[in-house]
């Protein structure tokens, strides 16, 4: 790989490019250019790549399959949203000294500690400044780079520090002392500060001085004496220290950094819930419209776009199925400009991508607008392609009282569409092939886009629903909703209603306590208004509150929504399902949102955050010589009362190490409904502010004291080593 190779960049049956790649010296960046472009080339860094797939696994490869063979044939698949790189080997051995030598390289990334990806960070900083690229950097040189990385500092201490650093007294850097000469740069006061409180010399702590600060600062009472051994075995790099069981303001400094410093208990990020409660008890994270990478009215609809879906652990796709000329039906969103894309490729996709990162059900929401012969080309292409994982009749063959759970449905795919009759056993023969159509566009909902058919013409009209398909519909059964009053005389748990995101909205208010009664009983989904033909995404939290367990999300938008989404669904091993708090999974529960103060046992908590400080704020405006103003805002989100936001003053021209030291106070109602978003903004007096990264999380995931948020980026991605140092605490308001 650093030898480099020339492949073919791929980007549709018609772009084909041969670009020359090669591995840096440094193992993980990744350069290519053509071979006309004269000196521009481009890079990226094996940290950017999640995977490597093998032949023809990728939209474009699949375009050219008859022209290269799969052995030939690679996709490099990177992080969030960015699109993937196809490429074409001359020959298999190329290929596959690439695939392996990638997947290496992303193994080798994964598992770096907190120490090795920050000293990388470090040089891929100084390998992107060093223009002449002789391996050095004189004292100018570093200034231009330390503006690059968003640093504004003093130019005496800068350069006080560069001459300490510079041992061999040569006028410049080499790599490792420009490393070394970054970590006198980034020492931090405020943790200095932390260690001295607890350390009776100032020099190190001592086993005992370390249990103590656990203890009293971290919150963790009796486990802290284990604790503290296992944090000096884990992070002292200094034999010395480690000999003597105690640890030094570097291994301090680490260990706050790494994940167990972090924000989030890592206990909760595993998969711990009970996963045996009927599947209405859980949230469930679904997506709406999840063939579109775009907008709803000119986007592009793709099979990555599932696969994208699919690998943030959601366990709910849509799928809106319209006739295709030539007998195959075709996917895409009716009426619109969006590309069209075939059923059977998505079932296809779904075989292939639906477990790898949980194993707990999908449901595929079918919006189903075919005629009966392409319905049974459908139930055909879903018994063939997907064989045992479809979910075809009860489990145990019984007409069911309450829903399965998660972990009896283990691997299946779950069919949500229209059924003629139900699960019982039938007397009735005469039940005909005719069921109303009631899809949501019918469904009286005056939000549908002016795209989908006027209410007027559908609500009475009969469509037919071809038997083999409907014969596929188990647990899910897509009726109209008509009312609380109906669902609890008549409903069968197996029946499951659609809502926009108003009418949810409308039911949450007028009647919270009803909605979430039902809601413990049978799978309720929202969706967004018809009226979002940009694909942006409504507030899930409310839909949350009255526990609706498929609140439907555009994926495909980043945003507060999505931000929101993420952090919820992050604990329990990122499964897709998550245990409903106890008050919403009693179907007697008196449980208001409006109301929390009237719930049993409501013991109202105060969040104290005090921000202390920032690292290594990325940059958002790339202008030359220009430095973020960060400010950092929290933004708790949960039961109407729980809605709240503070932030702390903006800080002039520091992205690298800004220091607030404010403290931020809330009172949370309803601490198991509740989410905390912290967000980094660059500060803009004109305009509006920039953003700079985010992180959200459950309050019930919050761990007290000194802890480290590291930062996502707008897609979701990490972004290190960006972080926020806070002190958290949280008590009982008395």
């Amino acid at each position: 790989m650093m030898g480099g190779s020339t492949l073919r960049k791929i980007k549709s049956r018609s772009w084909k490019k041969q670009r020359h790649f090669r591995l840096l010296e440094d193992g993980l960046t990744i350069w290519y250019k053509s071979r006309w472009a004269g000196k521009g080339h481009s890079t990226f860094s094996v940290m950017d790549l999640e995977a490597v797939r093998e032949g023809h696994q990728s939209e474009v490869m699949l375009s050219i399959a008859e022209e290269f063979p799969s052995e030939l044939c690679f996709t490099l698949v990177f992080h969030g949203r960015q699109g993937n790189l196809d490429l074409v080997a001359d020959s298999p051995e190329e290929a596959q000294a690439w695939i392996q030598g990638v997947r290496k390289l992303i193994h080798k990334a994964q598992t770096m500690d907190e120490q090795e990806r920050q000293d990388q960070w470090v040089r891929d900083w100084f390998q992107k400044a060093d223009k002449n690229k002789d391996g050095k950097m004189n004292f100018k040189e570093v200034k231009t780079l330390l503006k690059m990385m968003n640093v504004e500092m003093n130019e005496d201490h800068a350069l006080h520090l560069f001459t300490m650093a510079d041992k061999w007294e040569s006028g410049s850097l080499e790599i490792e002392q420009f490393v070394h000469f970054y970590k006198m740069l980034t020492q931090r006061d405020e943790v200095w500060k932390v260690f001295q409180d607890y350390s009776g010399d100032g020099e190190k702590l001592t086993l005992e001085e370390l249990e103590n600060f656990l203890r009293v600062e971290q919150g963790e009472g009796d486990q802290s004496s284990r604790h503290a051994q296992e944090l000096i075995q884990g992070y002292e790099a200094s034999e010395t220290a480690m000999n003597q069981s105690s640890m030094s303001l570097e291994g301090f400094q680490m260990y706050l950094c790494s994940q167990e410093g972090s924000i989030f208990k890592p206990e909760l990020l595993e998969l711990h819930q009970d996963m045996s409660q009927p599947i209405s008890h859980y949230f469930i994270s679904s997506s709406h419209n999840t063939y579109l990478l775009e907008d709803q009215l000119r986007g592009q609809s793709s099979l990555e776009a599932y696969i994208q879906a699919l690998k943030r652990g959601c366990r709910c796709v849509e799928v809106d199925c319209w006739d295709g000329s030539d007998g195959e039906p075709i996917v895409y969103h009716g009426h619109t400009l969006t590309s069209k894309i075939l059923f059977k490729d998505i079932i296809s996709t779904l075989k292939d991508y639906a477990f790898k990162v949980s194993d707990y059900p999908v449901i595929v929401s079918l919006e189903n607008h075919c005629g009966v012969e392409q319905q049974t080309i459908m139930a055909k292409h879903l018994r063939q392609i997907l064989g045992e994982m479809l979910l075809t009749a009860p489990l145990d063959g019984q007409t069911p009282q309450l829903l399965p759970s998660p972990q009896e449905l283990k691997g299946k795919i779950l069919l949500k569409a229209k059924k003629i009759g139900g699960l019982e056993p039938c007397l009735d023969e005469t039940l005909t092939d005719e069921v109303s159509d009631e899809d949501e566009a019918a469904n009286g909902d005056t939000e549908s886009p002016c795209t989908e058919d006027p209410p007027a013409e559908t609500t009475n009209k009969k469509s037919k629903l071809s038997r083999e398909l409907s014969d596929l519909v188990v647990y899910c059964k897509s009726v109209h909703f008509h009312g609380f009053e109906h669902a609890q005389s008549q409903a069968k748990c197996y029946e499951v209603s659609s809502f926009s995101e108003s009418k949810a909205k409308k039911l949450a208010k007028e009647a919270g306590t009803q909605f979430i009664q039902y809601n413990t009983r049978q799978l309720s989904r929202t969706y967004p208004s018809g009226l979002r033909t940009d694909s942006s995404n409504y507030n899930p939290q409310d839909m949350w509150n009255v526990g609706c367990q498929i609140v439907a999300l555009n994926f495909q938008t980043a945003g507060l929504e999505m931000d929101l989404n993420d952090g919820l669904f992050r604990q329990n091993g990122c499964c897709g399902y998550v245990l409903k708090p106890s008050f919403m999974r009693d179907s007697k529960s008196q449980f208001s949102p409006e109301r929390p103060e009237d719930r049993q046992g409501y013991k109202p908590l105060r969040l104290s955050i005090q921000v202390i400080s920032a690292q290594q704020l990325p940059k958002v405006n790339q202008k030359e010589g220009s430095i973020v103003d960060p400010l950092v805002r929290v933004e708790v989100y949960g039961v109407p009362q729980d809605q709240a936001k503070e932030e702390t003053s903006h800080i002039n021209n520091n992205g690298f190490n800004p220091v607030w030291n404010e403290t931020l106070n809330f009172v949370i109602h309803t601490p198991e409904l509740a989410l905390v978003r912290f967000v980094v903004e660059d500060y803009d007096k004109a305009s509006r502010n920039d953003f700079i990264g985010q992180f959200t999380l459950p309050f019930t995931c919050i761990q007290p004291g000194y802890r480290h948020i590291h930062l996502l980026s707008k897609d979701g991605t990490s972004i290190p080593p960006s972080s926020v140092f806070v002190n958290i605490s949280i008590s009982e308001l008395t």
